[in-house]
């Protein structure tokens, strides 16, 4: 147990080290990146303090198994220098004991992880992300053309183009259907939103079709209770960074509903908050495996390995993650496959540079 403390305490301690030492890096070429622009709108200085208070959390958590890995490369290819994990496989301990001090590390770092990205970095985005927005650059997804879906079972609406600003919508048509067969089509020269599932449509023509024919009526202007709201149909990359997980997996069910198809990069984000997990298990245990033994060249070698390992995985997420966006591979494939690949990879290394 002595020994298990004592391997945790030095790889959390070394992580967390790392951590502060590439953040104080990354707000350093953050700001300089942006100081230009926060001076031209006269960003204030507490503005700026907040942004980087929110900016920190969201950037180590994205490097977190970059991180990871190469802590575990670094504190191990130590101790295997100074011949402690020698004295400790002398002592009568198994390689496959000592990893579990390591495993437990990665359960650690990966429940924090995924804490983080599901619940605290949500919340910290909102204000990262509006201050971006006013001091930096306005990224948002204003207008948004050609946008259909199903409002409900039986009901398709569609806008030609909406505005997420003036919350208005041109060229709106809703159209009912009993089975395969239109019975209603409702269409609004525009639709404004008031709140609470409430549209104010103007320039209104309303096609009942029954058996005895159509009917036709038209009105000026009435307010029409639609079930779908602003965020239904404007679907913004910056948006999914603003929920949190239980909300993320409700929102990508009711797009699905709706027969939005957009939501490839949502559902990506959903699994790869999942995956993260899995990722700091794999690598661990990659880093033990490549760093317990003392070779000659030291510990710049086993860093050299392991970051050239560790960017590929990231490259081969990347990529793979492009793969669903396009639809040539399903969402949980594509973020799966690099952890399912890189499991083969985890055997051999263990058979081959673990010690015995």
């Amino acid at each position: 147990k002595k020994i298990d403390l004592y391997i945790i305490k030095k790889f959390l301690g070394t992580f967390f080290f790392a951590i502060l030492l590439i953040m104080a890096i990354a707000v350093v070429l953050d700001y300089n990146a942006k100081m230009d622009n926060f001076a031209e709108h006269e960003a204030p200085w507490k503005a700026i303090a907040v942004y980087y208070c929110t900016f920190v959390p969201y950037m180590a958590n994205m490097l977190a198994p970059l991180i990871t890995f190469v802590a575990c490369i670094f504190f191990t290819s130590k101790l295997a220098g100074n011949s402690e994990v020698i004295a400790m496989l002398a002592s009568g301990i198994s390689f496959n004991r000592l990893l579990r001090p390591y495993m437990i590390s990665a359960l650690l770092i990966g429940t924090l992880t995924f804490a983080l990205n599901s619940y605290v970095i949500p919340v910290t985005s909102v204000t990262r992300l509006s201050i971006l927005k006013k001091y930096y650059k306005d990224k948002d997804v204003r207008i948004q053309r050609n946008n259909q879906f199903m409002v409900a079972p039986g009901e398709v609406a569609f806008f030609y183009s909406f505005d997420r600003e003036t919350q208005t919508g041109n060229r709106f048509a809703l159209e009912k259907f009993d089975s395969t067969k239109l019975v209603s089509r409702l269409t609004a020269d525009k639709a404004e939103w008031l709140g609470n599932d409430t549209w104010k449509l103007s320039n209104v023509k309303i096609r009942d079709i029954n058996e005895k024919g159509e009917e036709v009526t038209f009105t000026y202007e009435v307010d029409s209770v639609i079930h779908v709201a602003p965020e239904d149909i404007i679907i913004g990359k910056e948006d999914m960074e603003k929920m949190t997980t239980p909300d993320l997996h409700q929102y990508i069910q009711k797009q699905k509903t709706r027969g939005v198809g957009n939501i490839k990069e949502y559902e990506i984000e959903y699994h790869k908050r999942f995956s993260a997990i899995a990722t700091a298990f794999i690598l661990t245990f990659l880093g033990v495996c490549l760093s317990s033994k003392k070779i000659r060249g030291g510990m710049g070698v086993n860093l050299g390995i392991g970051l050239v390992l560790a960017f590929s995985y990231i490259l081969f997420q990347t990529v793979s993650s492009s793969f669903a966006v396009s639809g040539a591979m399903s969402v949980e494939l594509a973020v799966w496959l690099p952890n399912i690949i890189y499991l083969p990879l985890c055997w051999y290394v263990y058979e081959k540079k673990a010690p015995r």
